[in-house]
């Protein structure tokens, strides 16, 4: 990649300070081989000026459709109304977008479009699930299935909107609860706050329609838990992955900021691990 050979720092910028943005602006501040925070974003000024004091981080705060300008990678970690805002601006622009709101990505089609006129690039970091690597290479052939059953404490599903217009209540279990069974693509509509790992799963595999997603209510756990089965002519593998809630927000574990660090290291390390 061209990036690689650049004499001066990858420049990123993050749209939104919240559970997620915050942590990566802050870790890329306290300086990162080959990186640097450019600038970041926020609806609300006055809180991320506050938050940026506290974690002692000097760099502007514009609107949302200017960090294109002063940065080579985008950061997308808002709510998923204001996505737009981020990855139109930044594919037009021929940089490189790093989604978190893959659910939205689904409800926007026409930005991978305007990526591919534009020469920009789109790299979904792997956020909360695992095995994207492995399911990423059995879709090179044959398969025959693909399913993800994610568990949540009810607190965390709360206020969802598939919930609201199905009136289901998560209040007060005593007992798990199937509370979704369907399509990634619809679970992603409906709980746009919460399984963007099961968008991620149907994208790297056979597809958002294809991929069986099923979500549960589950007032025994306290963690955010992910099980995925593929059945494949190359292989067949179930995984699970146990996920700790940040406590500013229990809808994101806080692997999810660490994955996108992780994920801006693999565009300017000399050697990358996995597929």
């Amino acid at each position: 990649m061209a990036l690689l050979n650049k004499s001066k720092p990858l420049q990123v910028a993050i749209g939104s300070l919240g559970t997620v943005g915050s942590a990566v602006a802050y870790r890329l501040d306290q300086g990162i081989e080959g990186l640097a925070l450019s600038a970041v974003s926020a609806r609300d000024t006055r809180k991320a000026s506050k938050r940026m004091r506290q974690f002692k981080i000097q760099v502007p705060i514009l609107p949302l459709r200017e960090l294109a300008g002063v940065a080579d990678v985008v950061v997308e970690c808002a709510p998923a109304e204001v996505f737009y805002d981020i990855a139109e601006p930044t594919v037009k622009a021929g940089k490189i977008l790093l989604p978190i709101s893959v659910g939205a990505l689904l409800s926007h089609w026409d930005i991978v479009d305007l990526a591919k006129t534009h020469g920009a690039q789109i790299i979904v970091p792997t956020g909360a699930l695992v095995g994207l690597d492995a399911v990423r290479a059995a879709a090179e052939a044959h398969v025959d299935r693909v399913q993800i059953i994610t568990r949540k404490p009810p607190a965390a599903l709360k206020d969802s909107p598939y919930l609201e217009e199905n009136s289901i209540e998560v209040d007060n279990l005593t007992q798990p609860i199937r509370v979704y069974a369907g399509s990634a693509r619809e679970g992603a509509l409906g709980f746009p706050a919460n399984v963007n790992v099961a968008a991620a799963l149907g994208l790297a595999g056979i597809g958002v329609d294809r991929t069986q997603l099923e979500i549960w209510a589950d007032p025994t756990i306290t963690k955010n838990i992910h099980t995925i089965v593929v059945e494949s002519d190359s292989s067949r593998f179930e995984l699970k992955m146990e996920n700790i809630p940040t406590e500013e927000n229990p809808r994101t574990g806080r692997i999810v900021a660490q994955s996108v660090i992780a994920t801006l290291r693999r565009l300017v390390d000399p050697i990358t691990i996995g597929t």
